[in-house]
């Protein structure tokens, strides 16, 4: 293993201790209680900044030829997983900015509105998350170097454990609206309105919201070889 390869692998932790240590688990509390609400939130933005600068710095020289190294390599059919998945992904995170969501930093009195679940939160309460897991699935799939596996592990594991973790601190600021939201929402994406408890209202998401997802998708395969130095186009 190159000293590269393991310096990605340390920020890759630390990223990933910094989500689920520090912002998921009762550490949290503890934080809270002493510098507040407001202060946390200040500390952990700059903390995150930093680990992600970091944590792409680590991965530019991990990912330099004659540093990193492929563990396979994959098909012609994998290569275009994220043109097809990225749309969704974007999707999911367009809808997660503009819809009032509880999850989301801020928002927790949307548990208060008559229906707190519409449009994309219909399909699962953690959209943004989503997206950022099937951003990292696709890229994963995509890419069979070392460096790439690291990094996209690195935004997976904390967006997957971010909904657990967001779900049990709703659910203990605010028991009532919380159990009524969770009741009419999933983690899983599509299961509450596969077991009848919420409905899918296609015009609630909207065309313009696809729009965006789509325009974000171009602009960031136009600029994919300029910031990752390599075409996301699976045929060029």
């Amino acid at each position: 293993m190159t000293p590269e390869l393991t310096a990605l692998i340390v920020t890759a932790g630390a990223w990933i201790l910094l989500h689920l240590v520090v912002a998921g688990s009762p550490l949290r509390r503890v934080i809270v209680a002493k510098i507040r609400e407001p202060g946390f939130q200040g500390m952990f933005s700059l903390l995150s900044l930093a680990g992600l600068v970091a944590l792409v710095m680590a991965y530019r020289s991990a990912a330099a030829p004659g540093v990193n190294f492929d563990l396979w390599v994959p098909s012609h059919a994998a290569l275009w997983t994220p043109l097809v998945v990225m749309p969704v992904a974007l999707l999911l995170i367009v809808g997660s900015l503009t819809t009032p969501n509880p999850t989301s930093v801020g928002m927790e009195r949307a548990l208060q509105n008559p229906t707190p679940a519409r449009g994309i939160l219909r399909i699962t309460r953690h959209p943004m998350l989503w997206g950022f897991v099937l951003w990292a699935a696709a890229h994963t799939i995509a890419n069979g170097d070392a460096a790439s596996q690291v990094l996209f592990a690195a935004i997976a594991v904390p967006a997957v454990a971010g909904m657990f973790s967001i779900d049990r601190k709703r659910a203990r600021r605010d028991p009532v609206g919380w159990q009524r939201y969770a009741a009419a929402t999933s983690i899983v994406p599509f299961a509450a309105i596969a077991a009848g408890r919420n409905h899918f209202v296609a015009g609630e998401i909207g065309l313009w919201r696809a729009g965006v997802a789509l325009l974000v998708a171009a602009a960031i395969v136009a600029a994919h070889p300029l910031l990752i130095g390599v075409s996301a186009l699976p045929f060029s």
